[in-house]
């Protein structure tokens, strides 16, 4: 009976100490979602959630109401960033990779209410997303997308939504988060990392898995390579099969996306090639997807 006494009062200290940096937020006429006050000033949440990008408050732990003016919105992630003047103390991110399966995390929404379970996964995205998630075996109430996955010492692992997948409930990692909410402070938006090269995925046979160590049962084949783009200046040729960036290895078209997502443009990333039944390696400069390109 001590251990679990123990036990629920570390994790009611846990949602105390993530619960200071948290707001709901007021996007939409029936449902405040949740908020967090990431860096000073800016709070995050989650995209899906506003259904207007006028006439938007925050509401403080206290009870204050007020105004706040959108900063920028990512669809993609799912991520929207406010700007309001507040006083509240800002999240403590914590480490999403340290996370394991089995680990128990929190759900935290303004209030402030809770859910309570275990991670399942991490890694991997949802249809359209780009970025890793931790996905989670908790329950997430209506009003708490937007709002923080907190481990068991209180730290901030990622951002909940229910807004990527209808079949998944998730997270977006720290990770993502911090990267998308400093892209939209400095420039109003998110750049999105691209190759400019089609892929199709081909099942690779023992002998080029031997060839290349990193290579798992399936491999990328190019089949297209956009003139000028960073993977023909990189030397990409038609045929060519990739099996790992930066020694991750790749097995489908979400994977590639999902890791040069996760590099900024203008980053270096090394492609681990089978071209002609041969290892190859080619460093490829990410470049900036252009508007409207998929």
């Amino acid at each position: 009976m001590s251990a679990l006494m123990d036990l629920s009062r570390d994790l009611a200290r846990a949602v105390e100490r993530a619960a200071r940096a948290i707001v709901a937020v007021k996007g939409r006429p029936d449902l405040a979602s949740t908020g967090v006050h990431w860096r000073p000033g800016a709070i995050v949440t989650a995209d899906h959630t506003l259904a207007t990008e006028d006439d938007l408050a925050v509401v403080t732990p206290d009870g204050r109401t007020i105004p706040a003016r959108l900063l920028g919105r990512d669809a993609v992630t799912d991520l929207a960033v406010l700007r309001a003047d507040l006083d509240l103390p800002v999240a403590d991110p914590g480490d999403a990779p340290g996370l394991q399966a089995g680990h128990v995390v929190l759900a935290v929404g303004h209030g402030p209410r809770v859910s309570w379970g275990v991670v399942s996964a991490v890694g991997g995205g949802a249809r359209g997303h780009e970025g890793d998630l931790v996905r989670l075996d908790l329950t997430l109430y209506p009003g708490f997308s937007g709002g923080p996955l907190v481990d068991a010492e209180g730290r901030v692992v990622g951002i909940n939504t229910s807004g990527l997948s209808r079949a998944l409930r998730c997270a977006i990692t720290a990770a993502t988060v911090g990267r998308v909410v400093d892209e939209i402070l400095a420039r109003g938006r998110v750049s999105r990392g691209f190759l400019g090269v089609g892929l199709q995925p081909v099942r690779l046979p023992e002998t080029a898995r031997r060839v290349v160590p990193a290579a798992g049962e399936v491999g990328l084949m190019v089949v297209s390579v956009q003139p000028d783009g960073p993977a023909a200046r990189a030397g990409l040729h038609l045929g060519d099969v990739l099996v790992a960036l930066d020694g991750r290895p790749v097995q489908e078209p979400g994977d590639a996306q999902a890791t040069i997502a996760a590099r900024p443009v203008g980053a270096t990333i090394v492609a681990g090639l089978l071209r002609g039944g041969a290892a190859a390696e080619v460093r490829i400069t990410v470049g900036e997807r252009p508007a409207g390109r998929p």
